[in-house]
């Protein structure tokens, strides 16, 4: 069993840092909000493997691994290289692995800044939701070098159902940058079938209970399709951080030459559900332009 941290307690890094402890793993934790940090210590507390730190570099101390899963790459700048970042306790032959998704860029940076220091790197954003994170279920995909991705992806697969190393530093946010534009177009064409299922007269319902079994078929029609419908949008991940990530995907396709018509597109679909307060919303919520004819 691996000494580990785990930075970042939000609605992933919360039940990923647990399922770490339920696999045996010693886990010390570090949130910035220090009631949550302190919450799961008492909600995970089995003997010494579950502690809590006041800053990351104290988290990270006796660390063979060291997770985070923050906001946006200035966050994980400040909890990572920052004056009481993990980096700077971190010692020769550990491994720090980043679950936020970012850019690329910094997977780049932060991956030569720790080589500095003997300190293996893996940028490894996750897809799967707040359930995913919960059951246990997520998809990693890793960037990094292949001898810490084999000693970090049996830690990882507490919480991962499919950990897998995509390529250099940086294939991992490149990989979760290619997923973040298929599920934009995804979820837009699915708002736009519900929609137009609805003002056709049909048993949406029935609808989908047909189609998803053909080839329309998706993750996000069998959990989102009918409480679209519903207009139900209070689940785990919120459209504010859908905008954040498609903001990364187009500033990467604007670098690499890429065109991305849609999800520019949906991009602004999104911007005006923001602009209506509508920022924690799912991103299933994009079918709420279209119920008032906004969407058009």
């Amino acid at each position: 069993m691996a000494r580990c941290a785990f930075i970042g307690l939000g609605v992933m890094g919360y039940p990923m840092a647990g399922h770490l402890v339920a696999a045996g793993h010693e886990v010390t934790v570090f949130n910035r909000t220090t009631a949550r940090a302190e919450a799961w210590v008492v909600e995970h507390a089995a003997g010494e493997r579950a502690r809590r730190a006041d800053t990351p570099a104290a988290a990270a101390a006796d660390a063979e691994f060291v997770f985070v899963c923050v906001g946006d790459d200035d966050d994980v700048r400040a909890v990572t290289t920052g004056d009481d970042g993990a980096l700077a306790t971190m010692g020769a032959g550990t491994v720090l692995v980043d679950h936020t998704t970012a850019s690329a860029d910094l997977a780049r940076e932060l991956h030569a800044e720790a080589a500095a220091g003997g300190v293996g790197f893996l940028d490894a954003p996750i897809s799967g939701g707040q359930a995913g994170a919960e059951n246990g279920t997520l998809t990693v995909m890793c960037g990094g070098d292949p001898e810490v991705f084999a000693r970090a992806e049996p830690v990882m697969a507490a919480y991962g159902r499919a950990v897998t190393l995509l390529g250099p530093a940086g294939s991992g946010q490149l990989t979760k940058m290619v997923n973040q534009i298929c599920i934009a177009g995804l979820v837009q064409a699915l708002a736009e079938g519900i929609d137009f299922a609805r003002r056709a007269g049909l048993d949406v319902d029935l609808v989908l209970d047909v189609i998803e079994k053909g080839a329309a078929g998706s993750w996000q029609m069998e959990n989102r399709g009918r409480t679209m419908a519903r207009g139900e949008f209070d689940f785990g991940f919120a459209l504010d951080w859908m905008r954040k990530d498609l903001g990364i995907c187009l500033a990467e396709a604007k670098r690499n030459g890429s065109s991305l018509p849609v999800t520019a597109l949906v991009d602004q679909f999104y911007a005006q559900l923001q602009r209506r307060g509508h920022g924690r919303w799912d991103t299933s919520a994009l079918i709420a332009l279209l119920a008032d004819g906004t969407g058009d």
